[in-house]
């Protein structure tokens, strides 16, 4: 018996530049939202929020790199950035930045420290396992504003996937609120050093 040789696909990171990889990472984001998932796949692989508009996505993009993963120049995940400039801009997460105010970092109000948000963070399933969410995190971090001392980020309580892999990349919870529809975890992730 012959055996053929496992192939790896080649996995690339970049910087999100053109419409056509606006509307892909909201091709992913419709399929990973928690809408278009059951709570059972929801439990076992996590879900996202956000939704986002490729205007939307155009004006992060001015301001803080937007992630992608790209297989074959298809976008297989995204990290977004959102810069607290554009925070009116996405109507569901307002309780997250009313939160935001009594959040506190390293002993300071996080409003005295210098931060962006993660937009979002997802894989696509067929390419989980290989470390891309930290990838994709360290590949904005690397490359946003060096004046930048944090990233936050809120995830519902119920996703255990995304708090875990958060918690694997060094986030630390700061912060845990409801909005009366959902439990929410805020989280940091130190960029000083990077």
């Amino acid at each position: 018996m012959r055996l053929r040789p496992v192939v790896d696909e080649i996995i690339k990171l970049d910087i999100a530049s053109s419409d056509h990889h606006f509307e892909q990472i909201l091709d992913l984001q419709r399929r990973y939202h928690a809408q278009a998932l059951t709570p059972a796949v929801q439990a076992q692989e996590g879900f996202v929020f956000a939704q986002h508009s490729v205007p939307l996505l155009r004006r992060m993009a001015e301001t803080l790199p937007q992630a992608i993963a790209l297989a074959d120049d298809a976008v297989v995940g995204y990290c977004l950035a959102l810069p607290l400039s554009l925070r009116s801009e996405v109507a569901t997460l307002a309780p997250m930045f009313d939160q935001f105010s009594r959040c506190t970092y390293g002993g300071r109000p996080l409003s005295e420290v210098r931060f962006f948000v993660g937009g979002q963070v997802c894989v696509d399933r067929d390419h989980r396992g290989r470390g891309l969410l930290a990838r994709l995190y360290e590949h904005v971090a690397l490359r946003a504003p060096a004046t930048y001392e944090l990233c936050v980020t809120e995830i519902a309580v119920r996703n255990q996937v995304s708090i875990r892999a958060h918690e694997r990349m060094g986030f630390e919870t700061i912060s845990r609120y409801s909005d009366g529809r959902e439990e929410w975890v805020i989280v940091a992730w130190p960029l000083v050093g990077r």
